[in-house]
């Protein structure tokens, strides 16, 4: 999100307008948490985690009324354009305050869930895929010098698509996530035995937080209970929404940022950047009511047969 924010406020600098930065989101802005953001605001925060604006829930900002009074905080301190980076809860407030009082918004993905319509990543994405995979190594090496199993747990929130990545990157023996078809404690069982008769000796599975079965402390409770394993249960947690981003991250964070100051400097309004097959493009903030995207099947697939 940082590489985000320098690109928009250097970007805006180089085209000739003043940018504020707004703290803690939409309940800052209620706030009046605002002030003039310079390009020398910016320096050195490309390589830190996390925004320097910080961020907040604003559950207000859902009735119509709380939106007027954000609408006239705008106008009053003379913003033209406001440009949310977040994920589809911004983005639907974002649509709406548009829609109700004509503000001219553009949005930035930012969410390591990577769950928006219309787009191939988000910003966090890849540097939490990075963090969950290099924390798993370290935990292979433990399972395998015990012979263990391991249930390690991956943020998400309702979408699968950070916990299949990560089975995929980190050679797990299966991934149990809210999507997939076969998403089952008896399959998982019948997979794991089929490995131990095969000569494994330890395995990792990869939980999704969101997965319907249940976390993975309450998977890791019906295996021992039900089917008598021996395991461990990891859950990263909040490691994953932290560190310093990948390049990747930075470079996309950058792209949409300078972009979307540049469509905004056109005139255009009510859009948010996404990335489709490689390139940098703009879609219309409605698509955030678009159905949420699914991981792609092959890669649950891939998993199982590749672990063999």
């Amino acid at each position: 999100m940082n590489a985000a924010i320098r690109a928009v406020v250097r970007q805006a600098d180089a085209l000739g307008h003043e940018t504020w930065g707004i703290y803690r989101g939409y309940q800052g802005l209620l706030e009046g948490d605002l002030e003039p953001l310079p390009s020398r605001a910016c320096a050195n925060i490309l390589q830190r985690g996390g925004t320097i604006l910080q961020t907040a829930r604003c559950l207000a900002f859902h009735q119509p009324e709380t939106r007027a009074e954000a609408a006239r905080i705008l106008k009053e301190a003379g913003i033209g354009a406001l440009v949310v980076i977040g994920g589809d809860g911004s983005f639907r407030a974002a649509q709406a305050l548009m829609r109700e009082h004509g503000v001219a918004c553009a949005g930035i993905p930012g969410t390591i869930d990577n769950d928006l319509p219309g787009t191939d990543r988000t910003l966090g994405f890849d540097t939490a895929l990075n963090t969950a995979v290099e924390a798993i190594d370290r935990i292979r090496d433990t399972a395998s010098s015990h012979g263990r199993l391991f249930l390690v747990e991956v943020m998400g929130r309702s979408s699968g698509m950070l916990a299949v990545h990560t089975a995929l990157a980190c050679g797990a023996e299966a991934v149990l996530y809210p999507e997939s078809p076969e998403d089952s404690l008896e399959n998982l069982v019948t997979r794991l035995k089929a490995h131990w008769d095969a000569g494994k000796r330890s395995s990792i599975v990869v939980v999704a937080e969101g997965d319907t079965v249940g976390r993975a402390m309450a998977v890791g409770e019906q295996l021992r209970q039900e089917h008598a394993l021996d395991l461990r249960v990891v859950v990263l947690g909040h490691i994953q929404r932290g560190g310093s981003p990948t390049a990747l991250d930075r470079i996309w964070g950058s792209r949409w940022g300078a972009e979307a100051v540049r469509r905004l400097d056109r005139g255009e309004r009510g859009f948010y950047m996404a990335e489709v097959a490689g390139a940098a493009v703009a879609q219309p903030l409605s698509r955030v009511l678009d159905p949420q995207p699914l991981p792609p099947g092959d890669l649950g697939i891939l998993v199982s047969v590749l672990s063999r």
